[in-house]
């Protein structure tokens, strides 16, 4: 055989009995003889027995409907995560490609196609060959008692289980035909990693359909059923080589393959995509999930095998995780011995408010919790364009000079408010441009109160801010608490002259039977003045080349903003280039500080510039 059934010592995995010699006629051979008697005579009185007992209806096989994974794909239809009890997609028989079910056959079942559903000189071997290891190495099942087992009968092992596995197995075998039996089985089968049935084995081992698997990719698989865990190709590769060599044997031996190509595809390289449904997808894919509930119930994302189309860029999703760890990274570096702190990162298509990238945490496995959707926070100055936008829209100029210096305001119960700009430093009389590069907070007080907050406040709801907004001065400083993903979408009017689109992350739904289902999204609507909407971009431009954003400097066309709030709680970072934008956030979930001097511009502007900068490489 062209290749050795001996493996190295270092993969070997099971040790090879010694080769038979002939039967000896012994007492230990009369033993077994005696016990496959016995055990005969007893399945024969279960038979009769089990025949009048109340089994499982055996046609549910023949209309197998099992549950499907509803299927998450980026913009350019890769998969990217899936919402699953088990993780199944059905695919029928005549799409597998020819070798696929032949493998399985050959390694699990190779008289399959002349049994009736037991394979009486299979549990014999089987048998024989434990009582001589003094252990179970072996099983005698066919691959139509797994399908038995899988779909009609419990998990428990008893001997009653067995007889009627038995007898259903024989029962299916008159009732379907090998082709049935064999698509059931390749479709429920469990592959490991999370994967029932070998379409979603492929899509997780390999990224790519079963239709379109190469020889040495269908012999990998087809070892997998004996022990999805130890032959594991991403936890346990050698094991899964050495499993797949004995596969490709098998085929071999059996003529469905020559010598020559088992060879090749045992030489051929495997190019595994690792698990795509973990990690830097699983926020957005848990808030795709609630977007679905919103039309679907529960039981149909489960079961019913839906394909859902959404906005994400896979490549822009990547870049967002990495700037996003890297950032906390280097705060956590900076104040070593405190918690490292979290960060999240939107990224919308300015035109169109689709989201391109969602990342809501520094970790996904760690922690769940979708920064970017679930936390509101305190946005800072990041909150003052919105103040400045709506400042325009009531009339007033850009042009218009206010006093930078220290401002006492009455704030109820006879109290006294005192805002202060950062530092404590003052500039005297600034023009609305300079006052928003230099993000003077006491001149955005002066400016709210000649506006209105009334008027503030409605212009921030027609913006896209949902969350509640407090009516007195301390507004103008970005003291109420909003979500990341209705911030960034706010300034994306900024950059497609006044134009806002409300985010959106899915384009369409497909179900099993190709009838696709267009995901609605709102019309744009005009929020700001095309002037009022340039002339805040242009300042927002200079707040990167000049003010507190420049950190973010060095990206074609940046414009944004910078936040931080009162003890250095929360930064943030919200800007525009080409065609996006894009929403940093970094703090602690605790509310605790993130240290001395971690302003917006030192802590967040660094990690939008490195997204940015990765977008276009």
């Amino acid at each position: 055989m062209f290749l050795s059934t001996k493996p190295s010592a270092k993969t070997e995995l099971l040790p090879e009995p010694p080769p038979f010699r002939g039967w000896v006629l012994d007492q230990s051979h009369l033993n077994i003889m005696l016990l496959c008697t016995a055990g005969f005579v007893t399945l024969l009185i279960g038979v009769l027995l089990a025949w009048f007992m109340g089994l499982p209806d055996i046609r549910s096989a023949g209309d197998y409907h099992p549950q499907v994974a509803t299927l998450i794909l980026d913009r350019n239809n890769r998969p990217i995560d899936s919402i699953a009890k088990e993780f199944r997609m059905v695919i029928p028989y005549a799409e597998m490609p020819p070798l696929l079910p032949k493998a399985f056959v050959a390694a699990e079942d190779s008289r399959y196609w002349e049994h009736a559903g037991l394979d009486g000189w299979s549990i014999f071997r089987a048998a024989f060959n434990n009582l001589r290891s003094g252990r179970k190495s072996q099983g005698g099942s066919t691959i139509t008692q797994q399908v038995t087992r899988a779909l009609l009968l419990s998990k428990e092992k008893s001997y009653q289980r067995k007889i009627a596995e038995a007898i259903l197995s024989y029962r299916l075998e008159r009732m379907l035909s090998k082709e049935d039996i064999l698509y059931i089985y390749l479709n429920e089968i469990y592959l490991g990693e999370g994967a029932y049935g070998v379409e979603a084995a492929a899509r997780t081992y390999f990224g790519k359909k079963a239709s379109q698997l190469t020889l040495a990719e269908i012999s990998l698989l087809a070892g997998l059923p004996q022990s999805p865990s130890n032959y594991s190709p991403i936890r346990q590769p050698e094991a899964a080589r050495t499993r797949q060599r004995y596969v490709l044997n098998r085929m071999a031996e059996d003529g469905i393959i020559n010598d020559e190509a088992a060879r090749a595809a045992f030489e051929q390289g495997l190019q595994l995509t690792g698990d795509w449904r973990k990690s830097i997808n699983g926020y957005f894919a848990l808030y795709v999930r609630q977007q679905l509930l919103s039309r679907y119930s529960e039981a149909d994302l489960y079961q019913k095998g839906l394909t859902v189309a959404t906005t994400i860029e896979g490549g822009l999703q990547q870049a967002a995780a990495q700037a996003i760890l890297d950032g906390v990274g280097k705060v956590a570096q900076r104040h070593q011995g405190q918690p490292s702190p979290q960060g999240a990162l939107i990224a919308l298509d300015t035109a169109s408010g689709r989201i391109r990238a969602m990342i809501g945490g520094a970790d996904f496995n760690e922690n769940q919790y979708n920064r970017s959707l679930q936390a509101n926070r305190q946005p800072g100055s990041a909150f003052k364009p919105l103040l400045y936008a709506a400042a325009l829209e009531q009339g007033i100029s850009p042009g218009t000079v206010l006093v930078d210096a220290p401002i006492s305001v009455p704030s109820g119960a006879g109290k006294v408010w005192h805002p202060r700009n950062f530092k404590n430093e003052y500039q005297g009389s600034l023009t609305l441009t300079e006052a928003l590069v230099r993000s003077s907070n006491v001149v955005a007080v002066r400016l709210l109160q000649q506006t209105g907050l009334e008027r503030v406040i409605r212009h921030a709801q027609k913006m896209g801010i949902t969350a509640p907004l407090q009516a007195d001065l301390t507004l103008a400083l970005g003291t109420s608490p909003v979500s990341i993903l209705e911030m960034t979408a706010a300034y994306t009017a900024f950059a497609n002259q006044g134009m806002y689109h409300a985010p959106v992350g899915i384009t369409r739904v497909s179900d099993q039977d190709g009838r696709v289902t267009p995901w609605p999204q709102a019309a744009g609507q005009r929020v700001l003045s095309e002037a009022t909407a340039t002339w805040i971009n242009t300042v927002l431009a200079q707040v990167v080349q000049r003010g507190t954003g420049k950190n973010a400097a060095g990206i074609p066309g940046a414009s944004g903003k910078t936040g931080t709030t009162d003890n250095y709680v929360d930064a943030w970072f919200i800007g525009s280039a080409s065609d996006l934008t894009a929403g940093v956030w970094i703090g602690h979930d605790r509310n605790t500080s993130l240290g001395e001097g971690e302003t917006g511009g030192h802590a967040a502007a660094p990690v939008w510039k490195n997204f940015m900068q990765q977008t276009r490489q």
